[in-house]
């Protein structure tokens, strides 16, 4: 059973609990090798003797530790210690995408697009490794306190490969594909058509399907028709609403084939977003069909298999809030959603005669279109060879993190800002490959972190890499900006975090500018902006030579950091032998160099080895004097006094009777800094009489009091 201060494998020291699902709980630990805060998943009690549940969750521990990427929330280790099975995981201190829904009632398009964008590739990066997460819905989706949008609880998620056909699949039915809610075969496209009803709920604040059972939401997905978010949401773009209903198609063949495909068009609508452009194949044929009795027996034995491992009880929300943000809501569904427990496979026949016919056409027409891209991007580019504008080889435009090649900037259409907030705004620029500056200006009538104005008129053809300057309502409550250029990095955080702002931060090379020190900040120094307001600044790598990370060797074995520091093309200085009550002996405590910093090819590291705790023995000269007035007011001099002196370690130094003082003892080699002197002494007191005529008799009482006693170092 996990015990708050309890330390698991000998290093995560658990601090509290700040989340809990179905299967398992979440606490917050800290990594006691590596001293940083960690998320530790533990499998609940209940279920870690069955080893169906025993194997699912090694099954997510598996899955989720081979993906490293910026929009994955990471898993650092997983174990099992006395029938304790946990998954050590990056703690991400934020608001999952179900809460930010609820605070804002819905989201506009361009930051609903963004978000969708942030997770369509953390999505593609586990189908690149066969991973489907299975369960991808609002609740399973956070928004860091950076901004940065990461997907979280691969819980049932499986490796998977082509004849996966699932097993004991669970997942929340107000997401859940129809393929899923009739427990048949699921794969990528499963998770696409989860994440376009969750832009469907970002769009409108709801999700398309509802009902009283579990069993008539499922129906509702495979049978009925999947409504268009336009009808509750008028001003959505046309794009935007095809991209939603191809990615909610019935038909799996019907969807895209690929996240990177839905990705591509997501973008795509941020540059044109009233443009028809999105390609749907087989509309005429995708009419819905009645369940049959079959798939009907199917659905109720899958939604009451997980009625009967989920209570209604355990549906509610139970979540624990550190600093007013929201944490990993694992398997718990905050909104008393369904959830449908999946395992044998269902009746669904594969794609219908017409279906193929319409794949086929689908593949030849792609094939044409094909064809003429090619032929066309061979003329340009030998237009472009023969005026001598051949393009740079190996340039690059960088969007929303993605490098994707391109030899010049790309024409896009400036997007509407103006009224919407700073952040959504900066999203959808960025991910156009906008520079966003911001200059900021008090208003009494606009609120804090509203666009007044934009110097780029929307709908004009702009190339990308353009700066777009946006001037920002600071409120009324706003404040300066600070100067942190040419700053270390850990007090330009500190002044900006001080005065109000958050910060982000990027690098870059410079060979003008230290390492670790900041080039530049954006907004400017100087400005006055609103408290709450996001900063980038931009930190210093060093010069543009070649750079390697340094690794983190904090809690390794000085042999085992030795090797890392050398494969890492780092050279090896001063090794130094430090006590230390934190880390064992023989492991490194400290390095000269930060983990992740860049520093150039044979840069030298320094680093401390623990050797074992410190130990120090202290001394006490005693020298009690007589009890004060203060102390014992009734203490008649003369009587007996018992003193007694024990340590902050508990051991018992002093026991003994006495009427003489000054009280003079001594003790050497005493293992603790302090300990307490208890004198206790016996008053007599006489006979009473109580207003009703009893007697109260006489008698000795023996009463006490303490002091405090600082022992002497011996070897200070």
């Amino acid at each position: 059973m996990i015990k708050i201060g309890m330390t698991i494998a000998d290093r995560y020291e658990i601090l509290e609990k700040i989340g809990t699902g179905g299967m398992a709980d979440v606490y917050k630990a800290v990594d006691n090798k590596l001293s940083r805060n960690v998320a530790v998943k533990v499998l609940k009690q209940e279920f870690s003797e069955n080893e169906n549940f025993v194997s699912k969750f090694r099954v997510e521990a598996q899955a989720a530790a081979g993906l490293m990427h910026p929009n994955v929330v990471n898993v650092y280790d997983v174990g099992e210690e006395q029938g304790i099975y946990y998954i050590v995981m990056e703690l991400v201190e934020g608001i999952t995408l179900k809460k930010y829904i609820e605070k804002k009632a819905r989201l506009s398009y361009e930051e609903a697009v963004s978000i969708a964008i942030q997770v369509g590739m953390g999505i593609e990066a586990a189908h690149e490794k066969h991973i489907i997460h299975r369960d991808i819905k609002p609740q399973n989706i956070i928004i860091s306190l950076a901004g940065k949008v990461k997907v979280t609880d691969f819980g049932i998620a499986k490796a998977a490969t082509s004849n996966t056909i699932t097993s004991n699949v669970m997942g929340s039915v107000h997401y859940t594909s129809p393929e899923q809610a009739r427990g048949g075969y699921s794969d990528e496209k499963s998770d696409i058509y989860s994440l376009g009803v969750t832009m469907f709920e970002m769009l409108t604040g709801r999700v398309p399907f509802n009902g009283e059972t579990t069993v008539a939401i499922a129906i509702k997905h495979i049978q009925e028709e999947m409504p268009s978010p336009r009808e509750f949401v008028p001003e959505i773009p046309y794009s935007l609403e095809d991209i939603i209903l191809k990615c909610c198609e019935k038909s799996p063949d019907r969807r895209y084939q690929n996240m990177q495909e839905l990705v591509d068009d997501l973008k795509q609508c941020l540059m044109t977003p009233d443009a028809d452009f999105v390609v749907r194949t087989g509309i005429e044929e995708a009419g819905t069909r009645s369940v049959t009795d079959e798939e009907m027996e199917e659905i109720r034995n899958h939604t009451s298999d997980y009625d009967d491992y989920y209570p209604e009880d355990d549906h509610k929300e139970n979540t624990m809030r550190l600093a007013e943000t929201d944490y990993y809501d694992d398997e718990d569904d905050l909104d008393d959603d369904g959830y449908v427990r999946r395992g044998r496979h269902s009746d669904y026949d594969g794609p219908t005669r017409m279906e193929k016919i319409t794949t086929v056409l689908s593949i030849l027409a792609g094939i044409i279109i094909v064809g003429i891209i090619i032929f066309l991007a061979v003329k340009i580019i030998g237009n472009k060879l023969q005026t001598g504008d051949a393009p740079e080889s190996g340039s690059s435009v960088v969007v929303n993190d993605t490098t994707t090649q391109s030899n010049t900037p790309v024409e896009v259409e400036m997007p509407t800002v103006v009224g919407s907030d700073l952040e959504s705004a900066r999203n959808a620029l960025a991910a156009l490959g906008l520079n966003v500056l911001v200059d900021f200006q008090e208003s009494d009538t606009i609120a804090s972190g509203i666009i007044i104005s934009c110097d780029v008129q929307p709908g004009t053809k702009i190339l990308s890499g353009t700066n777009v300057n946006l001037m920002v309502s600071s409120g009324t409550d706003s404040v300066e900006m600070p100067d942190v250029v040419g700053k270390p990095i850990s007090e330009a955080k500190l002044t900006l975090e001080l005065s109000g702002f958050t910060v982000m931060a990027e690098e870059a090379s410079s060979d003008d500018v230290p390492q670790g020190y900041v080039i530049s900040q954006n907004p400017d120094p100087g400005v006055m902006a609103a408290k709450g307001v996001a900063v980038t600044i931009t930190v210093s790598v060093g010069p543009t030579d070649v750079k390697v990370k340094v690794p983190g060797i904090i809690g390794m074995e000085e042999a085992d950091a030795t090797v890392t520091c050398i494969e890492n093309d780092l050279g090896i200085g001063h090794i130094t032998y430090v006590p230390s009550d934190i880390y064992p002996e023989g492991t490194v405590c400290s390095q000269s160099i930060a983990e992740g910093s860049f520093v150039g090819q044979g840069t030298i590291i320094d680093f401390e080895v623990s050797s074992g705790a410190e130990k120090h023995t202290y001394k006490c000269n005693l020298n009690v004097t007589p009890p004060t007035a203060a102390e014992a007011p009734d203490y008649i001099p003369g009587t007996d006094v018992r003193l007694r002196l024990v340590g902050s370690d508990g051991k018992v130094l002093l026991d003994q009777t006495t009427k003489e003082f000054p009280y003079i003892s001594n003790f050497y080699g005493i293992g603790c800094p302090s300990g307490i002197l208890t004198v206790t002494y016996t008053v007599t007191t006489e006979p009473t009489t109580n207003p009703d005529g009893t007697v109260v008799p006489g008698g000795a009482v023996e009463k006490s009091f303490t002091r405090e006693i600082i022992f002497t170092q011996e070897d200070a």
